[in-house]
Order: structure tokens, then C-alpha cells, then sequence
């Protein structure tokens, strides 16, 4: 490290990922200044040249590290901090397109552009995620059956490689990408094609920041998937919700669900009229970093889902705000404290529409696990977009959360072994744990992959943690 930070600035800083497990104290570089970016990805390029691929320590962009694991982490090189650089450079109201730095969050876009009536097609369950970051995960949200992904929803954008250049890339292909392979590498890419500075993005009209949602409660795990089957999400712009994952039968798999879509302004009662684009999104507190570890257990977990799914009720038409529609979560910062220090596991999958019955019997086995999760959420994917890391692939997708306790590898190690099985996958956003062989088997086209990032990245310069344990370098 010394060479690359030789009068760059850059400082040591504890890092980890939101689930707080695998902490680090890495050499941060954080920078508005795009050359200054530029000089610490070819000081590192020279270094990796001459070094066996071993000993190369490598960039990784990092944004406000939502993400549940190491992606964003380089234990052993240089992380570049992207939030400084947060500009937003141009909102085009006829053209819908906003064009964003890649630090700057989706907290702070639709804080600007709800005022003018444009909304992003695409928000994942919180807000406070970087451009850059949803663009290097691929994130989804509700709305992924009616949307698609975040990558679909990019005009263009930068990315700086390893050899110096600022390469503009598209979908479709631009002259630095003919064919648009580079792009598609890039979405999902994990931080790993290069470092993305900036991008255009596509809006949709809205005339309210409030939600018509629709809300129904399902009593077993059978009309929970009988519910999914029948395409109920189908009918609405977003849809998701939880199930119980902790109560014995007949009430495990039983579950609260709520689809809907953006209310007009003739839909809301009156007094919300008055203001009907009000970025109405509260933030209640702040959690403090108090609570020991051992809290999310079975009997806590227990109780606080029997409260859960008894205060849900069926409803229609029903008028919500942002937070209560989307972002539950982002009610309270720092929420991932309430698992104590160690830290917890977030383990998302999706499994294809014909395997939806086989969810069952995991669910059985988490219930007898000795692992319990209350955090439990489950929806519907649509179609898939070209990239080959993007993990929406039609099917159901499921989260659950385990506080970090003794043989939590072993329960991972099962639902690995089940998820693959049925032919699904696990989220590169969320997987902190599994094999590398394990991962390769999941993405089919992994090794198309992998030559598009070596193309462009021969020396290795772009390496996390994660890329490392999962040999994507």
C-alpha cells in the first residue's frame, strides 16, 4: 500500500458489511475528484503488473455499504470511498432521464426529483444505497415482475478500467462497447469491470409519492404458496411481503402480503392533497449500538411474530406513504444493531416458478434448525435481463435473517445444497459464506463472465474480499 498512498489521501478506517461480520480495517481513499481516482487505479495497475496474482492487492469502490458481506471491502488494498462524489448533474423532465454521480444515494435522488413528479422505476428495500452500488449489485425491488432490475433502468454510464480510461457503455452497446458485453459485465459486476462515476438513469411520471396498496393475510404455509401461484402479484406495479418462519405448524409459513401501485391525486383523501408529493419517509430513531448478542433467538423471535401476523389484516385500496409501502426499514437507522456485535446472516434466494412446492420442506428444516428468523420476506421475480451475474431469474425469491450463532455454516451449508438443487441461486448482494464452487454452480454463465472481466482487467486490478473467496478473479 505504501506506493499507492504516497500523497494520495487516504486514511485506515474499520469497514464491514451491514450484516457487521467480517470487519476490516482497510486504506480508504474517499474523494470527490475524479483524477484523483484515476491516480490511485494506475498506481495500483503498475504495482500489479509486476506482482504474481497472489500478492496483488488490488481497488474496490465502495458506497455506503449496504451490502451484506464483503463485496465492497479489500482487506489487503485500497477501498475507494465513492460517496464524496454526489453530484446530481442534470434532471431532464421531458426526456426522463436524471444523470447522477455514482455516489450519489437514492435517498437524496428521490428527495430531488419527487418534487418535480418523477420517480425511479426501481427502489430495493432501503434507500440508502449509492447509483454506483445498485448499478454493481443489479438491485430489485417490488417491482421487479413490472420493471425489471436496476441495470435496466440505465441509459449509459462511466466506468473507469484499469488501464486509465473513462469508457462510456450502454446497453445496447456504444463505441468503447460495440456490443454492449462490457455493460452487461458491469451490471452485477460486483465492482470487479472497474469503477462506475457516473450514470443516466430513467424516471416514470408520478403524480403522488403516496401508494394504493391491497393487503392480505394467508394462515399456512400452503395458501402462502397457493397465493404466489396464482399470480396474485400480477395485478399490481409492486408487490412483496413476510412469513413466519419461527411459529409451529399450522402457523409456520403463514403470511402478510401487500401489492399495489403509485396513487393519483383523485385517490387520496383530502388533507394528503394539499401536498400529494411530499416526500412523506420519516426516520423515527437511531438504534443504539446496546444490545448484546444472543437476542435473536427463538423465544424473542417468537413472540415478536405472533404479535407481527396477528395485527395484519386483509384490506383494498388502501392509501400508504413510502416508508410503510417500501422502505419499513428505513423507519430506523442502524437497525442492523439489534443483533448485538457478532452480527447476522442474510440468506436471499430465488428458486424457479415450477419449484415453488419444494419450499416447503426447507422452511420445515429452518423451523427445526435451531436457527431462528423473523425478518422473513418473499415475492415474486419476472424476467431476467442479460446480465450474467444478475440474480432476479423468474421464480420466487426468499430472505431469511439468522443471527450469527454457533453452526449457522452448517445450516448455510444445507440451504445451499437445497437451493441448488432446485435450480436457484443465491444473492451476491446478501451471500457472505458460500463456497466458490458453489457460486460458479449457481450462475451458469460465470465463465463468460469472468473472461469479459479479465479482458478488460488483465493485471487484476479491481479485487474484494468477497471476489477473492469467491475466485472471480
Amino acid at each position: 500500500m505504501t506506493a499507492v498512498s504516497n500523497e494520495l489521501p487516504v486514511q485506515t478506517r474499520a469497514l464491514n458489511g451491514w450484516s457487521r461480520t467480517n470487519p476490516v480495517n482497510a486504506h480508504v481513499l474517499a474523494t470527490n475528484d475524479v483524477e484523483t481516482i484515476s491516480e490511485a487505479v494506475r498506481r495500483v495497475a503498475e504495482q500489479n503488473a509486476d506482482a504474481p496474482a497472489h500478492l496483488r492487492n488490488g481497488v474496490i469502490a465502495r458506497g455506503l455499504g449496504r451490502s451484506y458481506n464483503e463485496s465492497a471491502q479489500n482487506r489487503a488494498g485500497l477501498t475507494v470511498d465513492m460517496t464524496p462524489l454526489n453530484r446530481i448533474h442534470r434532471i431532464d423532465g421531458d426526456g426522463l432521464t436524471v444523470d447522477v454521480d455514482a455516489g450519489v444515494s437514492l435517498d437524496a435522488l428521490m428527495r430531488a426529483l419527487l418534487p418535480l413528479g418523477l420517480w425511479l422505476p426501481v427502489l430495493p428495500g432501503t434507500r440508502q444505497v449509492t447509483v454506483g452500488g445498485a448499478i454493481a449489485h443489479d438491485i430489485h425491488g417490488k417491482s421487479h415482475h413490472s420493471t425489471g432490475s436496476f441495470g435496466n433502468q440505465v441509459v449509459d454510464l462511466q466506468l473507469l478500467v484499469a488501464d486509465g480510461r473513462v469508457l462510456t457503455l450502454a446497453p445496447g452497446g456504444t463505441p468503447d462497447d460495440l456490443d454492449g458485453t462490457l455493460y452487461w459485465a458491469t451490471v452485477a459486476g460486483l465492482g470487479l469491470t472497474g469503477i462506475i462515476l457516473r450514470a443516466r438513469l430513467r424516471l416514470q411520471r408520478t403524480e403522488t409519492a403516496y401508494f394504493l396498496a391491497d393487503g392480505i393475510v394467508t394462515h399456512d404455509i400452503d395458501e402462502t404458496i397457493d397465493l404466489h401461484k396464482t399470480g396474485w402479484n400480477d395485478a399490481a406495479d409492486y408487490s412483496a411481503g413476510a412469513f413466519d418462519a419461527v411459529s409451529k405448524e399450522p402457523k409456520l409459513g403463514r403470511g402478510y402480503f401487500t401489492r399495489g401501485r403509485l396513487a393519483t391525486v383523485d385517490e387520496l383523501p383530502a388533507k394528503l392533497r394539499r401536498n400529494p408529493l411530499k416526500f412523506d419517509a420519516p426516520q423515527l430513531f437511531t438504534v443504539p449500538d446496546v444490545f448484546p448478542n444472543g437476542l435473536g433467538n427463538r423465544f424473542n423471535f417468537g413472540i415478536m411474530s405472533e404479535g407481527y401476523f396477528r395485527s395484519g389484516s386483509n384490506f383494498e385500496g388502501k392509501v400508504l406513504n413510502i416508508s410503510a409501502f417500501l422502505h419499513p426499514l428505513d423507519f430506523m437507522a442502524e437497525w442492523n444493531r439489534f443483533y448485538g456485535s457478532k452480527g447476522f446472516l442474510q440468506y436471499q434466494f430465488v428458486i424457479p416458478p415450477d419449484r415453488l412446492d419444494d419450499f416447503k420442506p426447507l422452511l420445515r428444516s429452518v423451523r427445526t434448525s435451531g436457527h431462528a428468523s423473523f425478518v422473513n420476506v418473499l415475492k415474486m421475480f419476472g424476467e431476467g435481463n442479460p446480465a450474467p451475474l444478475s440474480f432476479p431469474t423468474p421464480g420466487m425469491t426468499v430472505t431469511f435473517d439468522f443471527a450469527i450463532r454457533k453452526d449457522i455454516a452448517r445450516l448455510v451449508s444445507e440451504l445451499d445444497r437445497r437451493v441448488l438443487d432446485m435450480g436457484g441461486r443465491l444473492y451476491s448482494a446478501k451471500d457472505s459464506c458460500t463456497s466458490a464452487a458453489t457460486f460458479h454452480s449457481m450462475y451458469p454463465r460465470i465463465d463468460e463472465w469472468i473472461a469479459t472481466r479479465r479482458r478488460i482487467d488483465p493485471a487484476g486490478v479491481f479485487v474484494s474480499d468477497m471476489a477473492k473467496r469467491l475466485e472471480l478473479v
